[in-house]
């Protein structure tokens, strides 16, 4: 029996256009593709009508058990890789960073199943870049923390942790944060993270209706309780985590400040 194979495919953020080359083309060639929710128009246009789509995205708030839900997503790309076919498994984002990408690897690679992993840009890396917001900079910031919205629930060593790179300068990226922002931002500020640290948030990123709200951690919850903020959202937080042209338009005036 010829075993097929399984490519991972990171869809990036949305726009189709931000896929690569590689993504594309193994698209083109599959025969079977399991795709998740967040996965644009554009992007599932490049699957060929041959092909079996198989939806199995996960939602907060479906009330579905995750794991399970994982466990069958597995036992699809096993039965359908046994069966000779070209599979992609469509992930939106990148599927290392928060896509469980790896616990679908590790399913496969027990069967003995060919499989690669095709890097997809991080909606995190995409929101940063299209706003303008350096995560990154020579002198301000050296490494940059991802994280979760179960930020909220970690130890307090671990907050401590997170509070002591952020107030050095180090931005966090959140993920999957709006639900528990309040929560999140209250933790942050109660183990020493300024409340005036900038925050933006990025609704919706690299689609053509991308929104962006920005505050600080104090008031960035109540400011978005005020809007209609679309999901899924990022949000991007530090010292330096502000728009470029905001950070030039405050050295400019620092600069005057300084002159006078």
């Amino acid at each position: 029996m010829v075993k097929g194979k399984v490519s991972i495919v990171g869809a990036g953020p949305g726009d189709p256009e931000l896929l690569t080359l590689k993504a594309h083309r193994r698209l083109k060639e599959a025969e079977v593709v399991l795709h998740d929710s967040l996965i644009s128009q554009g992007i599932m246009d490049f699957i060929p009508e041959s092909a079996t789509k198989i939806y199995v995205g996960k939602r907060l708030g479906d009330k579905q058990d995750q794991s399970v839900r994982q466990n069958e997503i597995n036992r699809l790309l096993v039965s359908h890789a046994l069966e000779g076919k070209r599979c992609v498994r469509l992930k939106s984002g990148d599927p290392f960073i928060f896509g469980r990408g790896v616990e679908e690897v590790r399913a496969l690679l027990k069967h003995n199943i060919d499989v690669e992993v095709i890097p997809g840009i991080s909606a995190g890396i995409a929101a940063a870049n299209l706003c303008h917001i350096p995560i990154t900079e020579r002198y301000k910031s050296s490494s940059v923390l991802f994280c979760t919205g179960h930020t909220a629930e970690y130890t307090l060593e671990h907050l401590e942790a997170v509070a002591l790179l952020m107030k050095a300068g180090t931005p966090l990226v959140l993920y999957m944060g709006l639900k528990n922002l309040e929560h999140v931002a209250a933790k942050l500020i109660s183990v020493g993270v300024p409340c005036e640290t900038p925050v933006c948030a990025v609704s919706r990123v690299s689609y053509p209706d991308q929104e962006m709200i920005c505050g600080t951690l104090e008031t960035i919850a109540q400011t978005l309780a005020q809007t209609d903020l679309k999901t899924p959202a990022i949000f991007l937080m530090g010292k330096h985590a502000q728009p470029t042209e905001v950070l030039l338009s405050q050295t400019i005036q620092n600069g005057l400040t300084n002159e006078r």
